[in-house]
């Protein structure tokens, strides 16, 4: 056995949902798996993307051999552009996977020099002193797969985000029979998705949708407008049948959902049948009875088509009393109230919504429930065993779900978090050193737009206390101050309130600049910070509020 160490090194998605990203290093060579971002909480005022500090990659750039997805879904391949412009590595998915990260490289005009190779279930690739072989798994995009890295040290299983589907709508079954082969001839560390642990039994196959899908369908006497996500192609697959079936055409709208919808169809993961689609732009024009549409944007999202529908915004449909919209998609924490007020308008517009928990369901989920974790860890009974893909309390319960496997070989769990490393060597396994990790915000999607904390803190301060702007005029031969100063506020007090603070405000910001020398005078630098300081101290003592102060001074 070598001497070398063998360190697992989270840089996003332990402890949190989304940005998922791990490196795996052996010596001096290092893999990457996934690089995923995670749409920001609401006290990222501002920021509309949030990816992972790649910092530890950037600092170790010469010793990155490649980047390995698991799977096309944001959280996983979302961070590639911003990874990409750091270093240029060379990328390993599936076909979906691929094309779904070229799209998005596309959009940052990054394509023309990205190293990308694609790989099929079954396939290995060796990186340097790691080989390894893609798994295919179930879940609710198309195309993921399961990582099997074989190391001087051992294997590692990474288990991408999975359910254990019996019946997949594609008919290609999870690959049980791969991972128990390494489970037999043993297996090092075990990764494993925990983001369904808290759920009892199994996790319904896709085709549970079906009867309910079914149901609508026949009842429904006008349009029927289902709002799903634009990757579950397996979803979409059901619905063409379906509307084939009952003699319903299909319009596909919203950006994300014509373009998963062409990429799917090209690489022939999904099947539409002749004369079945029909043109967004005719929507209007054919019986209601005769129409099925298919509507991305179901987290309520401000600019999303679905949120543009409920809202009668939207150039190619306008819902009308007796339409039946259907919510096929889980509501992402955090976006229970956009999604609400989606829905209200939608209700107002007399349509019916179908959405939530009922049997059969009208959305199943592709993570694995408890007995689909139980089946993998008694399959794979690794040595060693990190729960991944959740917050702290899941990976926690995942760990005590394991805790069975202790007498079948399972020397120890480890619960990591972001930046917390492990270290395995001939002589075992424990936690290492941790490595600086954190989170860059962007906004507008574009790689130049990094926002900086301080600039998310001055935006969380506006947003509690508002700003006030003092406006001085200052003769610049005398130093004398032309007239009263000009205040200007925003978000700090109301219009009642204003006036008689706002003319004592202007007297604390007078009596400043008379007490100041002339040589303070003419340092406009000097003398915003006093005015700055003398008006915080007053409206602080008169209000109880820090607003942003910021001071302009005029030379005239």
């Amino acid at each position: 056995m070598s001497d070398q160490k063998l360190k697992v090194i989270p840089l996003g998605g332990l402890g949190e949902f989304g940005m998922n990203c791990m490196a795996i290093r052996y010596g001096d060579d290092i893999i990457v798996v996934d690089a995923g971002m995670m749409f920001p909480d609401a006290e990222l005022l501002g920021v509309d993307i949030v990816t992972p500090d790649f910092a530890y990659l950037e600092e170790n750039k010469e010793f990155v051999r490649a980047l390995v997805l698991t799977h096309g879904h944001e959280d996983h391949i979302g961070g590639i552009p911003f990874l990409l412009s750091q270093l240029n590595i060379p990328i390993y998915g599936t076909a979906f996977t691929l094309a779904l990260v070229e799209r998005r490289l596309e959009e940052h005009e990054m394509l023309d020099e990205a190293r990308l190779h694609r790989v099929k279930p079954g396939q290995k690739i060796e990186l340097g002193p790691f080989h390894v072989e893609f798994v295919h798994v179930t879940h609710s995009i198309v195309s993921c797969v399961a990582l099997a890295i074989t190391t001087p040290l051992g294997v590692i299983i990474h288990t991408g985000d999975f359910k254990v589907d019996p019946t997949p709508t594609d008919n290609v079954l999870f690959d049980l029979h791969t991972l128990a082969e390494y489970g037999k001839r043993g297996v090092l560390l075990l990764l494993s998705d925990s983001t369904n642990v808290d759920r009892p039994g199994y996790t319904a196959s896709e085709r549970a949708v079906l009867p309910r899908f079914e149901e609508i369908f026949n009842r429904a006497e006008r349009r029927v407008v289902v709002a799903c996500f634009s990757s579950s192609i397996h979803r979409l697959q059901q619905i063409l049948d379906l509307a084939a079936t009952v003699g319903r055409k299909v319009a596909f709208i919203g950006r994300s959902m014509l373009s998963a919808t062409e990429i799917a169809h090209n690489l022939g993961l999904l099947t539409i049948p002749d004369n079945l689609l029909l043109r967004p732009q005719d929507i209007m024009s054919v019986a209601p009875h005769k129409v099925v549409c298919v509507v991305s944007g179901t987290q309520g999202e401000p600019m999303s088509a679905m949120s543009r529908v409920a809202v009668d915004n939207h150039k190619s449909l306008s819902l009308e009393r007796g339409d039946v919209v259907v919510h096929s998609a889980r509501i992402i924490p955090g976006n229970e109230k956009a999604i609400g007020r989606m829905m209200n308008h939608i209700a107002r517009r007399g349509a019916e919504v179908v959405a939530g928990s009922m049997n059969p369901p009208i959305h199943v989920s592709g993570h694995g429930s408890q007995e689909e974790l139980k089946l993998l860890l008694n399959l794979i009974r690794p040595r060693y065993f990190v729960p991944i893909h959740g917050e702290y309390w899941q990976m926690s319960k995942h760990a005590a779900l394991a805790s069975h496997l202790r007498s079948y070989g399972l020397e120890d769990t480890f619960i990591l978090e972001t930046g917390q490393t492990l270290e395995i060597d001939r002589h075992g396994a424990r936690k290492g050193e941790k490595v600086t990790v954190g989170r860059i915000c962007i906004d507008s999607g574009s790689i130049d737009e990094i926002v900086e904390d301080m600039v998310i803190r001055d935006r969380r301060h506006l947003s509690e206390d508002g700003f006030v702007i003092p406006i001085i005029a200052i003769d610049k031969h005398t130093g004398k101050c032309e007239g009263l100063p000009e205040i200007v506020s925003r978000g700090f007090v109301s219009m009642e309130e204003r006036s008689e603070l706002m003319a004592s405000a202007r007297q604390v910001v007078l009596r400043t600049l008379e007490t100041s020398s002339n040589e303070e005078r003419t340092d406009w630098g000097v003398m915003q910070e006093k005015i700055r300081a003398d008006l915080k101290r007053f409206l602080n003592k008169q209000t109880q509020r820090r607003p942003l102060i910021m001071p302009v001074i005029l030379e005239v």
